[in-house]
């Protein structure tokens, strides 16, 4: 069985495990970050060949804090007690930058989001982080589908 990129990148770089519960919030965001764009990007990739600006413009409609924190609000019946609590501590996170266009609500709730992700991805629980961006794009789908 292959190992996951977590797994490996530990063995390979003779990493220790450690507990995501016991990360910085900021910290599980700043991984959680990257996961779930590699997850979106992925997803677009898998769905077809395109020029790359396209690619990207997809990407970004699920990258942006607004977009992310729509999801999380339509996921957070579905997120375990646990889960719940790094969202919390993500979102009321003091963080030294804002999104650019974003709005301060809509930026914590998106680091609660990532932080949410980075949890799971730490975890090893890859299929639950899959299942959860799947329905919160399912949730939060507009009129143009879900690209």
């Amino acid at each position: 069985m292959e190992k996951s990129l977590r797994e490996l990148t530990g063995d390979v770089f003779s990493l220790p495990e450690t507990d995501p519960a016991q990360l910085s919030p900021l910290t599980l965001a700043y991984i959680g970050d990257a996961v779930y764009e590699l997850v979106i990007r992925t997803v677009i990739v898998r769905r077809g060949n395109a020029p790359v600006n396209r690619l990207n413009r997809k990407a970004v409609k699920y990258a942006c804090a607004k977009k992310q924190a729509e999801m999380i609000a339509a996921l957070t019946p579905d997120l375990t007690d646990a889960e719940k609590a790094i969202y919390r501590r993500g979102r009321n996170a003091t963080s030294h930058t804002k999104a650019k266009n974003a709005t301060t609500a809509d930026y914590r709730k998106a680091t609660g989001f990532e932080a949410v992700m980075g949890y799971l991805y730490l975890k090893g629980e890859t299929d639950r982080l899959v299942r959860l961006v799947k329905a919160g794009a399912d949730r939060t789908a507009d009129d143009e589908g879900n690209d």
